[in-house]
């Protein structure tokens, strides 16, 4: 079972909690330790009518449960009066639940202005109101989780309800302007669409299904979403009946409709409507960046006077003649200055003792990082417009995916030959995708393999094939917790660094060719995230040793502008580090369907493992208590519990604590356990002392748990006095 999400310390604002939703929610988030203001103005579900006795009832549910909460009668557009409450009370504010609604269900003729301006006072304006007085609070604790209430209605239209639908849509414009706000001050906005029985949906629903579409299914999400370690922001979803799905914007390729110098007519329109509607092959645009480079990009096709919704690539495209094609041989000689430069250029510094190997040409083990890899193949992708069949308009050429494979450590310096071929092309709708294998060798050895997949915006629509056998897949992390987090913020001189290494695209250092292409400043490189995210990796799982690199693949997927923090999520199955990389500040994604694959080390027998550890003594006082009182520790707890200590990211311990058969007993060595845990020794030191949460640590990334999270709570009879883990 996973660790419950709880709140304590937390204090949460319902609106309209005085029946249905709100109910749920507050009576949720009371029974996992939140402080909860109910507010409910105890009218009817027009908006009539006032009384206390609905927030008041909700308010001795929880206190009888335990739990803690005050009733708050307001109505939504006295919002200052609400957040009040919560800081008179419990001295903060943490979550915002904007649940409270009314409905005025009119045909569109029939819509009155008096039930136009009450609804959107109620749903839009009263969550607005609600929102900005909770804002500051949220700004200057940096943390806050607010839930917008928008509705079906509002996402496809219902008869009826015109002013309803337009409320609840602005809701989720609202929500997802917030949620781009509040993001560097850790305050995340989502917005739910829920379906559930209530005063409001039967006048919309059958009596029978608003009987078993339970408010009590829709309640789990909403304190998902608003738990410190959720990290979803501006997301929307629908949820109901036991049932929850994420939306996001859908959008045609569509087709340009005019040319240089010439106007558009209504006839264009017309004869091209076919293609503008036609979603096959959509995209998803999720921002308003991405949205303005669609535009620059029609702008540059129409400048270079392309034909009228034509794709200029499609027939210009010959896959047969490109698949197969060798490119020159390339030579690349290098220094250790060239592997230093590297280095610097994806975040290594001086101020981290155990990276000094990759600046230092005097250390014992100064070595060159597994992704330098890179630099010798990358002179590949100059070759592209060279390679017969393809027609490459090097202004629309992305970044997809990139695999290397080492076959031995790199050199510090010599020359290098690469030999590039085209692997592949394949026809994506919305654009041409290459598949480029470079080799790499010293003299007739080879040393790595590069895989580069190159993507070309709008060159699609050939007939070719969609998908290849050639293709290194990209492969998604465990669905659980990261075994661990590193976070790195990057300079505002990185991408200008990191391009002395060979990259010398102006789109990383000159803003006016950034923002030809839609972006608001230069942005970093996509393979120097990938030489960030492989030393974060080399250092949790390999201790550094360049000779553990084995392969690494990589889907790029948002930039990352210089400046911004990266963040590695790390999840370790067996010799494989499953790896997704974010960015700190926003949430974006940025690496995903991304690994690292290790060799085994050399040896687990000799060297650091054998090294004395803090957390030996931990066990040799548990062996001690159990030698005293085994059988009354086996009768009472009857479970058996394993270690992993790890130090620098390798395992160099494992414990067994079995307190289920005999008197119990203490090995030094792994066995079949009911619940194991992998922990570095100073975080279990931390653990043991008092000075670390146990389930602050689980989230962190720190603390690993397999099997029966459960019978950690049994620990305390062996370890009280001494470890609450």
């Amino acid at each position: 079972m996973s660790v419950p999400l709880r709140f304590d310390g937390k204090v949460v604002l319902v609106t309209g909690a005085g029946g249905g939703l709100g109910r749920e929610y507050a009576l949720a988030f009371g029974q996992r330790g939140a402080a909860v203001i109910v507010n409910d103005l105890g009218g009817d579900i027009k908006g009539g009518g006032k009384s206390s006795a609905a927030a008041d009832k909700v308010v001795e549910e929880i206190r009888a449960a335990g739990g803690k909460a005050v009733a708050n009668y307001d109505s939504v557009e006295d919002g200052e009066k609400l957040i009040q409450t919560a800081l008179d009370a419990f001295g903060r504010i943490d979550v915002v639940v904007n649940n409270a609604g009314i409905l005025r269900d009119r045909s569109f003729a029939r819509t009155s202005d008096v039930d136009w301006d009450l609804i959107q006072r109620v749903h839009l304006r009263g969550s607005f109101l609600v929102t900005r007085a909770a804002w500051n609070h949220m700004k200057q604790q940096k943390f806050g989780r607010i839930i917008m209430t928008s509705s079906a209605a509002g996402i496809y239209g219902n008869f009826g309800q015109a002013n309803y639908s337009a409320a609840k849509l602005g809701l989720l414009g609202l929500a997802n302007t917030l949620a781009i706000e509040g993001q560097k001050y850790n305050i995340h906005c989502n917005t739910i669409a829920p379906t559930a029985g209530s005063r409001l949906t039967e006048t919309v629903m059958p009596p029978d299904l608003v009987q078993s579409l339970k408010a009590e299914y829709v309640a789990p999400l909403v304190l998902w979403l608003c738990h410190e370690s959720c990290q979803e922001n501006s997301g929307l979803f629908e949820v109901g009946a036991g049932w929850i799905g994420k939306l996001r914007w859908e959008r045609s390729l569509g087709r340009i409709v005019r040319q240089k110098s010439e106007c558009v007519t209504p006839e264009a329109v017309r004869d091209a409507w076919r293609d503008i509607c036609d979603f096959t092959n959509a995209t998803k645009p999720a921002s308003i960046q991405e949205s303005l480079q669609t535009l620059v990009e029609v702008l540059s096709r129409v400048e270079d006077e392309r034909k009228i919704g034509a794709n200029p690539t499609a027939v210009a495209t010959n896959p047969a003649q490109a698949i197969g094609h060798v490119l020159p041989d390339m030579t690349f000689t290098h220094t250790h200055m060239n592997c230093i430069l590297y280095a610097l250029g994806v975040g290594v510094s001086s101020r981290d003792p155990q990276q000094l190997q990759f600046l230092y040409e005097g250390h014992t083990h100064f070595s060159c990082l597994p992704t330098f890899g890179v630099i010798p193949a990358q002179g590949a992708l100059l070759g592209l417009g060279s390679i017969p069949g393809l027609d490459i308009d090097f202004t629309r050429l992305l970044h997809g995916e990139q695999y290397l494979e080492l076959y031995k450590p790199l050199p510090t310096s010599g020359t290098l030959t690469s030999r590039a071929t085209v692997a592949d092309v394949l026809d994506k709708g919305s654009g041409m995708l290459i598949l480029l294998d470079v080799h790499t060798y010293s003299e007739q050895e080879l040393l790595c393999y590069n895989q580069f997949s190159v993507f070309i915006v709008g060159s699609g629509g050939f007939g070719g094939k969609r998908v290849s056998q050639k293709a290194v897949a990209p492969a998604a992390p465990p669905d659980r917790p990261a075994d661990a987090v590193v976070v790195e913020e990057t300079s505002r001189d990185q991408a200008a660094l990191y391009r002395l290494s060979g990259d010398w695209n102006p789109l990383h250092i000159d803003p006016n060719f950034a923002a030809m292409g839609g972006f608001q400043s230069p942005i970093l490189h996509g393979l120097c995230s990938f030489g960030f995210a492989a030393r974060h990796v080399l250092k949790q799982f390999a201790g550094n040793d360049v000779s553990r690199f084995k392969a690494m693949k990589v889907r790029f997927v948002k930039p990352v502008y210089p400046g911004q923090s990266l963040q590695t999520e790390m999840w370790k199955e067996n010799s494989r580090v499953h790896i997704q990389c974010t960015v700190k500040e926003s949430g974006a994604v940025v690496l995903s369907g991304a690994y690292i694959d290790l060799h085994p080390a050399a040896s687990v027998n000799t060297g650091p493992p054998q090294t004395e550890l803090q957390s030996d003594l931990v066990f040799a006082e548990i062996e001690r208590r159990i030698k005293d009182s085994g059988e009354e520790l086996v009768k009472k707890v009857n479970a058996v519990f394993g270690w992993e200590i790890t130090t620098d990211g390798e395992t160099r311990r494992h414990w067994t604590v079995d307190l289920k058969t005999g008197r119990g007993s203490v090995q030094r060595a792994a066995a079949k356990a009911d619940v194991t845990f992998t922990v570095s020794d100073q975080d279990f030191m931390e653990v043991v002392m008092g000075k670390l949460n146990p389930q602050k640590a689980f989230f962190a990334g720190k603390l690993k748990v397999k099997g029966n999270i459960m019978l950690s709570q049994k620990l305390e009879a062996v370890l009280k006095d001494q470890a609450r883990l």
